[in-house]
């Protein structure tokens, strides 16, 4: 069965040369994230992860909310392995399947076709793998013909329905999803709801990163809320309306002041 266990996970990125006045004010002003920590040296400390520890079983299907640089993305980041842990551990048990960025690996001067196989490399599928979607994807992007041609040539949305219908192609037990998943144009938005209610429903745990209620609620049984970088709520079963109400009230509160070098946080 998939499993995902993390003890204490932080994540930290640090910002050299903030000593200078603008800088810091700057970073300040545009920072409703990670807690900020300035450094005794020209440096600023941003825990864009603090101490997460959480245990998420077969069947959660568990949406991450929180106000604009909460640490959503980064969570999703660190348990596709594209972030390294600054402290605390992952444990991670099943294939992962990550969509955090469909256009990931796409060649615009490479053909539709040949970029199906470029993306269902990145995405961990061999090539019989591939070789058994491509004709799901070619039925699902209506892009016929267009799939010979190169990217260069797709209009905006064209592109993002093949982005869409390569990374929605993947079999994980355990699928990792950020928001910015949309397929370009309103026409095609039921069809993409569709195929992203299909991938899920064959998934065995989902984290869904999302400002979206109506998403959250669709897809979700669980809310997991992330404020500053810190997990300040992990919901059972069946709670998804009401906590997405309270993480409504909460996202409209300020950002922490950051703390001042060697005191307490």
């Amino acid at each position: 069965m998939p499993h995902i266990s993390t003890e204490r996970l932080s994540v930290t990125f640090r910002i050299y040369g903030a000593n200078s006045r603008s800088l810091k004010k700057q970073i300040v002003k545009q920072a409703t994230g990670g807690r900020l920590v300035p450094g005794a040296d020209d440096t600023i400390t941003v825990r864009a992860l603090d101490e997460v520890s959480l245990e998420v079983e077969h069947g959660d299907r568990v949406g991450i909310v929180g106000h604009n640089g909460a640490g959503k993305s980064t969570l999703l980041k660190a348990l596709a392995g594209i972030y390294k842990p600054t402290g605390g551990s992952i444990a991670i048990r099943g294939k992962v399947g990550a969509l955090l960025d469909p256009a990931a690996g796409l060649d615009p001067d490479a053909t539709g076709i040949e970029n199906i196989y470029l993306r269902g490399y990145i995405l961990g599928m061999k090539r019989a793998e591939i070789e058994e979607r491509i004709e799901d994807i070619r039925s699902f992007t209506e892009l016929g013909d267009y799939l010979d041609l190169p990217l260069r040539t797709y209009s905006a949305g064209m592109f993002a329905r093949l982005a869409f219908g390569i990374s929605t192609s993947i079999r994980p037990d355990i699928l990792l999803l950020d928001e910015g998943i949309g397929a370009g144009d309103g026409i095609f938005f039921d069809k993409m709801q569709d195929r992203l209610g299909a991938v899920v429903e064959r998934v065995g745990i989902l984290l869904l990163a999302s400002h979206d209620k109506v998403l959250v609620e669709r897809f979700c049984n669980r809310v997991l809320r992330l404020e500053h970088g810190r997990l300040v709520e992990f919901t059972g079963r069946g709670t998804v309306r009401d906590a997405l109400a309270e993480a409504a009230v909460r996202t409209r509160t300020p950002p922490p002041a950051p703390s001042k070098p060697g005191g307490s946080e």
